[in-house]
């Protein structure tokens, strides 16, 4: 979208809303504020003809993500030049230690496609069995999946669903003990 103001081109992320529930992730946006964290500018709410409620975020424009800049060098049959392992991944660290600075708040969704660049193979294994209650060590896991996936231009875990997603977590790291589980 453009910006009708300032003609600069804009993202907007739509989110469904639950009418019964305050929407936390529009609380944790307007308190964020840090270069590695994607900013939001402004937010509205729409409705649908079925009476949906959906939340609107306005952020900052980001033109490229981490998948495709990696997508990139795989493409080409090559390694991402090990400067740009290291950047993006004090990067993808600092905006981590950021957002972990704010109590309880867990970033979720840690993987090459949500990482933005200016010019389920991450996903915990505590999230893949399901676990309600988790620290935001989830997030350090999946950064370091992304940071191998730089490092080897494939994902270290490449299962193609849950079940075969802890197949080759255990493949690498062994079978957990039920005190780890």
């Amino acid at each position: 979208a453009k910006c009708l103001e300032t003609g600069e081109s804009v993202p907007i992320k739509k989110v469904l809303q639950d009418r019964r529930y305050k929407n936390h992730e529009l609380q944790l946006m307007r308190l964020m504020d840090h270069p590695n964290v994607v900013s939001l500018k402004h937010c509205f709410f729409s409705t649908t003809s079925r009476d949906e409620l959906f939340l609107n975020l306005v952020m900052e424009y980001v033109p490229e993500t981490l998948y495709r800049v990696l997508k990139h060098y795989t493409n080409s049959n090559q390694r991402m030049p090990i400067f740009y392992v290291k950047l993006y991944t004090y990067q993808i660290f600092r905006g981590l230690a950021y957002i972990h600075t704010a109590p309880g708040v867990c970033h979720r969704d840690v993987k090459p496609q949500n990482l933005l660049v200016d010019p389920l193979t991450h996903q915990a294994p505590e999230l893949i069995f399901g676990a309600t209650e988790y620290t935001s060590s989830i997030d350090i896991w999946s950064a370091g999946c992304v940071l191998v996936e730089l490092l080897l231009g494939q994902p270290l875990f490449p299962g193609e669903n849950s079940v075969d997603q802890l197949v080759e977590i255990i493949k690498v790291l062994g079978t957990p003990t039920r005190e780890e589980i």
